[in-house]
């Protein structure tokens, strides 16, 4: 996936527990209804707006319930930058957790169309991307676009019933104290690039292994990658700096580091199940 400096605040990202409309998403993410392609572009560049995609989804049932998109100090680009739509199907609105797809893409060459299978959790309202094992969906910015992306969102749905069955696994298996702490190591490890080169990490395994309710008290597979996984993107977990100075872990902020690390959490987790089939 493309690195960019993708940092954004509350005023380019919304949520809510009904589907978003579009005077909602044209106020906090401008980009999904951009009505032509960055400059940068050339004639071969197949141009459709989010928005279009996204009314053609609709039609098919799908609704967005998350939207964000990043800031660039670019003024030229914002209404072509990054966007993040997260959308689930009609009739599963509600529940403990819900599949979703995440829809993510840019006018601007940083983005194709991607579409990757996604959950929600309500109990703690955050969002999670499945691992890399799972596959994506990546349509060019080329061709029949609409009906690659539609029929894109269709074969994400297809995915879900192995997703369910992968946290169905993880919640019959239990993590041992130690386990549980190894799991934490290794996310705190690839986060803070720590493989032996003296990278400070600010917080320890047990901070972000912190239950944060009463529902996460559980030591199977799925709730401590629930764990790890609210406490490292929502950051808020006390830990020293480099000078030893007390400090809180910032969240994560950036679509592309939003993703990457979330994906990076689940296949963890996949790898955590296999070794303990």
């Amino acid at each position: 996936m493309t690195r960019l400096a993708s940092r954004f605040r509350a005023m380019n990202v919304i949520r809510k527990e009904r589907a978003l409309t579009n005077e909602e998403l044209m106020r906090h993410v401008p980009s999904v209804f951009s009505e032509e392609k960055h400059e940068s572009r050339s004639d071969r560049y197949t141009y459709i707006p989010t928005i279009t995609l996204l009314d053609n989804l609709r039609a098919e049932g799908f609704q967005p319930f998350f939207a964000c998109q990043t800031r660039v100090r670019d003024s030229g680009k914002r209404e072509h930058t990054k966007h993040m739509l997260r959308l689930r199907r009609e009739g599963q609105i509600m529940g403990k957790e819900v599949p979703e797809i995440i829809l993510l893409n840019s006018h601007d060459g940083s983005s194709s169309y991607q579409m990757i299978p996604g959950m929600f959790r309500f109990v703690c309202a955050n969002g999670m991307v499945c691992g890399q094992s799972f596959g994506e969906i990546r349509v060019p910015h080329k061709g029949d676009v609409v009906g690659k992306v539609i029929e894109g969102a269709y074969e994400v749905l297809g995915i879900f019933d192995r997703v369910t069955e992968s946290r169905e696994k993880m919640q019959s298996i239990t993590l041992k104290p130690e386990e549980q702490r190894i799991f934490a190591e290794l996310a705190l490890d690839w986060k803070y690039d720590g493989k032996g080169d003296g990278k400070h990490i600010p917080v320890t395994p047990d901070a972000v292994l912190n239950v944060r309710r009463h529902e996460d008290k559980s030591d199977d597979l799925w709730t401590t990658y629930q764990r790890v996984q609210e406490n490292m993107i929502k950051g808020g977990v006390t830990g020293r700096s480099a000078q030893g100075k007390r400090q809180r872990t910032r969240p994560v902020t950036g679509i592309d580091g939003d993703v990457k690390l979330n994906r990076v959490l689940w296949e963890m987790a996949e790898r955590m199940k296999q070794l303990k089939s």
